[in-house]
């Protein structure tokens, strides 16, 4: 059963997400957050599989709660917002967020998203990764992740190809046409992957594949 806690300071938006997830049968609601405090408190208090946040709350916004909760538990964040490319998406994947959905994805599409990112991927909204990662690689803000080419020396010439496709946005099974191997190699490379650069999701692994100099903005 996957375990989701919800962070929106409206209440009818958080019945509404409520009741998405418990329409599924391996999901279940383990807690609710009006403040981007609670947020914080509910996921170290419950220890959910992934917590459903909202960006603009009361007392901690959403970015701040997604950096405290990925700094000191392995609960994941998947960041629901209405704003396509917002400015506060980027302070989020910063803050460890594992996935970025706009407020009006369908019913299963959230379903699937909280899925894949409970699974231990990561997800951005459909039609706009590229766009995102591109624009937050060419931001110069610290990073918390700081990465150097000298990174990838433990990385084989298979795996640098496997990153490529990720950080270009390939999911697994797209990788694996790419590369004629099954799905089954390419999700153990990308595994791999993460182990190597100490990456948490395939959001850092994008951003590692920038910062690297192995994918270039254009």
């Amino acid at each position: 059963m996957i375990r989701v806690v919800v962070a929106d300071d409206q209440t009818l938006v958080r019945a509404g997400l409520r009741g998405i997830v418990e329409s599924a049968n391996d999901l279940t609601v383990v807690g609710e957050a009006a403040t981007g405090l609670q947020a914080v408190e509910q996921a170290r208090r419950e220890l959910p599989d992934l917590v459903l946040m909202d960006v603009r709350m009361p007392e901690m916004d959403g970015i701040e709660a997604t950096r405290l909760i990925t700094s000191s538990t392995a609960v994941r964040v998947l960041i629901l917002t209405t704003f396509n490319l917002d400015e506060y998406v980027y302070g989020a994947l910063r803050g460890g967020a594992s996935g970025f959905l706009l407020k009006d994805t369908p019913p299963l599409d959230l379903l699937a998203a909280i899925r894949v990112i409970a699974a231990g991927d990561a997800l951005l909204a459909p039609g706009i990764t590229r766009r995102l990662i591109e624009e937050f690689a060419a931001r110069p803000e610290p990073d918390p992740f700081p990465t150097t080419p000298v990174a990838l020396e433990a990385v084989t010439d298979r795996e640098r190809e496997v990153l490529t496709l990720v950080a270009k946005g390939l999911t697994n099974a797209e990788i694996a046409q790419r590369l004629h191997i099954s799905p089954g190699t390419a999700k153990t490379h990308v595994r791999r992957l993460l182990a190597k650069l100490n990456a948490r999701d395939r959001v850092q692994l994008v951003i590692i594949a920038y910062q690297t100099g192995l994918i270039t903005i254009r």
